[in-house]
C-alpha cells in the first residue's frame, strides 16, 4: 500500500517525478516553496507536454504564516482581433475551432504568473532563474524519456494534431507517436528556456520572444499580435472563501470553477454524513456536484461579465437553498453540457509554512497543437472555450475565457494547512471532493485518499459519454445501489486518466509535512 510521504524540510507533489525532483532540490537550496514551485513548473512543462507547457495558463494559490491566502490569476486575455464577426470573417459562426491557429486566440499567462509568484520571495534570499529553470533547461536539451501517458495520449488524439503546424516535427517519431522511453529533444525550447533564465521572465511577453511568437501566430492564422502579448499582466486575487464545519477553504476566482469546487464540498458539509465510502458519502458528493454545476454553467464566465460575483453564491442562504434540492435517496436527471480540459496540480511547502497549490495547462492535449519552430513553444487553446453567442462567456477582445483549472487550499480549525488538486477538466472539482471528504471528514491516510477508486459524472478528456463512471475497485453493492437510486452508472478501469491525476500536500502544526502523489500518473510526491 503506499504512504504519504513525511519530513519536516520540504515536501513537493507532481505528476511527473522530474517534476517533484526538480523542486526537492530546490527547497535542499534553501529555496521557498514558491521558488520550489516555479523549478518544478518549468520542469513539468518540458517533461509532461501532452498536459501542460509555457505556452498556456496558470494559477496559484500561496498560504503564508500570519497572513491571509492570496492567488495570482495568470490567465491570458482573448486578442484584441477576437470577436464573433472576426471569426464569422474566416468561416466559423457557430463555434471556434479546437485546433490550429484559429484556436490559439488567448496569450499564455503561465510564465507572467511565476513572475509574480516569485515577487512574493525577498529579492536578497531569492535564488537565481539559472538555478530554478536549470533542470527544465537540461531535460530540454538532452531529452526526456517519453512517458506511457504521453505515448497513449499523442496516439489517441493523432488524428486531430498530427496537421497543426509544427506539431510532427516536435512531437512525432517519423509522423507517428513516440513509444514510452523514446528520447525527445527540445533544444529549441532548451533555447527559450535559456533566454527566460539570462533576460527575466518578462521578457516572454514583451522580448524577442514575444515578437517571435506573435509574428509566427499570425502567419497561422491567429489574431493574437505582439500588442496582445505586451498588454499582458497577471492578476493578484483573493481567492474565493468558503467556511465548513472542517475549516476555511479557498479556491480561485473566477473565470475559474473555483466556485463549483468550493460549493460541492459546502453543500456536501450541510448533508452531515457519518460515514465515508457509503451510498451517502458518494451520492451527496454527486448530487452536490450536479447543483454546482448547474448555477456554474449558467452564470460562470470572465468576473468582469457576470450578473454577480461568484462569492456571493457562496453565501449561506444561498447554500442552504442548493442544499435543500438534493435528494438524499434519489439521482438528479442528468447531462448538462460538459467542459474539457487537460491541465497539471502541483503542491509544495517549505519548513517556513509556506504553502503552495499551483495549477497549469493548456487546455487540450498539446493545446492548439500549434508549435512556433523559433522557440519550441506549443500554444493553448483554452480560448476554444469562449462562446460566439450571446452569454457570460461570449468572446470579446481581452476578455479572459472559462477556466476548468482551479487549485484548491484549506485552512482547517485543527491547524493543519492542505494544499490538493487535480487535472482533468470536468472532473477537478469531483476530485477535489473526493481527496477533501475522505481524508479531512472521514480519516483517511492522504496517500490513500489520492490512491482510493474514484468517480467522474460527465465527460472529460474527449470521452463521448455523459454517465456517472466509477473505477472498478468499487465494492459492488455500493455500484448497485448508486445504480438503483437512478444514476446511469458506467464501469471503467482501475487506476483510470479519466479519473484525473491528483496530489496533496499537508503542512501539520508541529511542522509535519506529508505528500501524497497519484498512481493514475507517471508523478512522485516527495518530503523529507
Amino acid at each position: 500500500m503506499l504512504q504519504s510521504a513525511l519530513g519536516y524540510n520540504g515536501a513537493i507533489s507532481a505528476p511527473h517525478r522530474a517534476a517533484a525532483l526538480a523542486g526537492r532540490d530546490i527547497l535542499e537550496a534553501g529555496g521557498t516553496a514558491i521558488e520550489a514551485m516555479v523549478a518544478a513548473a518549468a520542469t513539468i512543462a518540458v517533461t509532461y507536454p501532452h498536459m501542460n507547457g509555457i505556452g498556456g495558463d496558470g494559477f496559484w494559490l500561496i498560504h503564508r504564516p500570519g497572513t491571509e491566502p492570496i492567488g495570482i490569476s495568470a490567465c491570458g486575455q482573448a486578442a484584441g482581433l477576437a470577436t464573433p464577426e472576426w471569426y464569422a470573417a474566416h468561416g466559423h459562426r457557430d463555434a471556434i475551432p479546437a485546433r490550429g491557429g484559429l484556436a490559439a486566440l488567448t496569450v499564455p499567462g503561465t510564465i507572467g504568473g511565476w513572475e509574480a509568484a516569485l515577487s512574493l520571495v525577498p529579492e536578497a534570499r531569492r535564488l537565481p532563474l539559472e538555478h530554478l529553470l536549470g533542470n527544465a533547461i537540461a531535460y530540454a536539451r538532452d531529452g526526456i524519456a517519453v512517458t506511457g501517458n504521453q505515448s497513449r495520449t499523442t496516439a489517441e488524439k493523432l488524428d486531430g494534431l498530427k496537421e497543426v503546424p509544427g506539431f510532427a516535427e516536435t512531437f512525432l517519431v517519423d509522423g507517428q507517436p513516440p513509444a514510452p522511453g523514446h528520447r525527445l529533444r527540445q533544444e529549441a525550447l532548451a533555447e527559450t528556456l535559456a533566454a527566460l533564465a539570462r533576460d527575466g521572465l518578462r521578457s516572454f511577453h514583451d522580448g524577442p520572444i514575444a515578437a517571435a511568437h506573435a509574428g509566427y501566430l499570425e502567419a497561422q492564422g491567429s489574431p493574437l499580435r505582439l500588442d496582445d502579448f505586451q498588454a499582458y499582466q497577471p492578476r493578484s486575487v483573493f481567492p474565493l472563501s468558503v467556511t465548513t464545519t472542517h475549516g476555511k477553504l479557498f479556491n480561485m476566482v473566477a473565470p475559474t470553477q473555483g466556485v463549483a469546487s468550493l460549493m460541492i464540498l459546502a453543500l456536501f458539509d450541510r448533508l452531515n454524513v457519518a460515514e465515508g465510502e457509503s451510498f451517502d458519502h458518494l451520492h451527496g458528493l454527486i448530487e452536490a456536484t450536479k447543483q454546482a454545476f448547474l448555477l456554474r454553467n449558467a452564470g460562470l464566465g470572465d468576473p468582469d461579465s457576470m450578473a454577480e460575483p461568484a462569492q456571493d453564491w457562496l453565501q449561506d442562504a444561498r447554500l442552504d437553498a442548493m442544499a435543500a434540492q438534493i435528494d438524499r435517496k434519489r439521482a438528479l436527471p442528468w447531462p448538462h453540457e460538459p467542459k474539457e480540459g487537460d491541465t497539471i496540480w502541483m503542491g509544495a511547502a517549505d519548513a517556513d509554512g509556506t504553502v503552495v497549490s499551483f495549477i497549469q495547462s493548456v487546455f487540450w492535449e498539446f493545446g492548439s497543437g500549434l508549435v512556433c519552430p523559433q522557440t519550441g513553444v506549443f500554444f493553448q487553446n483554452r480560448g476554444a472555450g469562449f462562446s460566439l453567442s450571446p452569454g457570460p462567456n461570449q468572446l470579446a477582445p481581452g476578455k479572459r475565457p472559462f477556466h476548468t483549472l482551479n487549485p484548491a487550499l484549506a485552512q482547517l480549525d485543527d491547524g493543519r494547512v492542505l494544499a490538493y488538486g487535480t487535472m482533468g477538466g470536468e472532473g477537478q472539482p469531483q476530485t477535489q471532493s473526493a481527496v477533501f471528504s475522505r481524508h479531512v471528514q472521514f480519516g483517511m491516510d492522504l496517500q490513500a485518499a489520492v490512491t482510493a477508486p474514484r468517480w467522474l459524472l460527465g465527460k472529460t478528456w474527449g470521452d463521448a459519454t455523459t454517465s456517472l463512471k466509477l473505477e472498478d475497485r468499487f465494492d459492488p453493492k455500493l455500484v448497485g445501489a448508486l445504480r438503483a437510486a437512478g444514476h446511469d452508472v458506467e464501469m471503467i478501469p482501475a487506476f483510470s486518466d479519466l479519473a484525473g491525476h491528483a496530489g496533496a500536500v499537508l503542512l501539520h502544526p508541529n511542522g509535519l509535512l506529508e505528500a501524497a502523489s497519484d498512481p493514475r500518473s507517471d508523478g512522485a510526491a516527495v518530503s523529507y
